[in-house]
């Protein structure tokens, strides 16, 4: 092996080891912070309109990161709680996060508590979109604007062991690279590419040229004189 292959040899381990070292950060972040939040899935991404409320028809992304509704690419951080402690004092209602109680291994919804009951000890929550019609937030509704009535059609509302959690802050825009993922075919091998290329720029070429440099400097012939 030259010392140019072992070059790359070293540059390409030392860059491998560092990727493996952020992706553990990364995981031990989420890890982490689904532990701290006491929920399994802490981070999830917002698909729908459905608890966006839109000035002009516009549903924009922008706001602030504990604005009252949610708009489409928002990143919603969700935190495990007890169901007593929800608020349901619509409309400055909690947000939450549950399973739909006809179709458990469907995407979670993510609507708002509009009230909430006791039945033989079980609490459970009624919801709706903010966005949904007929009615939009934070104007009163009806019975006939609950989820239980317009999604799932049983009348009775989410029971507390179908919550997940609620939502504590959004941070706007960038779940929009998770939905570009998602929906689109090209999607993924771009964002690989992209990341590639960062690496490749910023790490292994800068590290072939400064141990290159080392090495012609070591294999410079010294003048010598004879006197």
């Amino acid at each position: 092996m030259n010392i140019t292959q072992k070059i790359t040899h070293s540059v390409y381990i030392k860059s491998a080891v560092a990727i493996a070292v952020v992706v553990l950060i990364v995981v031990g972040f989420f890890v982490g912070l689904g532990f701290a939040l006491n929920v399994d899935v802490p981070v999830r991404v917002v698909k729908s309109g459905s608890m966006c409320v839109p000035y002009n028809d516009l549903c924009d992304g922008g706001g602030h990161v504990f604005e009252h509704t949610l708009h489409v690419g928002d990143i919603i951080i969700i935190q495990g709680v007890d169901p007593k402690s929800i608020n349901a004092d619509y409309p400055n209602s909690d947000i939450i996060v549950y399973q739909n109680p006809t179709n458990p291994s469907a995407i979670p919804i993510v609507h708002r508590v509009v009230t909430s009951y006791e039945v033989n000890g079980s609490r459970y929550f009624q919801t709706k979109g903010d966005g949904n019609p007929t009615v939009k937030w934070p104007n009163p509704i009806s019975t006939q604007d609950y989820d239980s009535n317009r999604i799932w059609h049983t009348g009775q509302g989410v029971p507390e062991d179908q919550v997940i959690g609620k939502v504590v802050m959004r941070i706007p825009w960038l779940g929009h690279i998770t939905l570009f993922l998602q929906g689109n075919p090209w999607g993924l091998p771009f964002i690989i590419a992209i990341i590639l290329a960062l690496v490749v720029l910023e790490f292994i070429l800068p590290m072939i040229k400064k141990k290159t440099q080392e090495q012609e400097t070591k294999t410079e012939p010294v003048d010598s004189f004879v006197i």
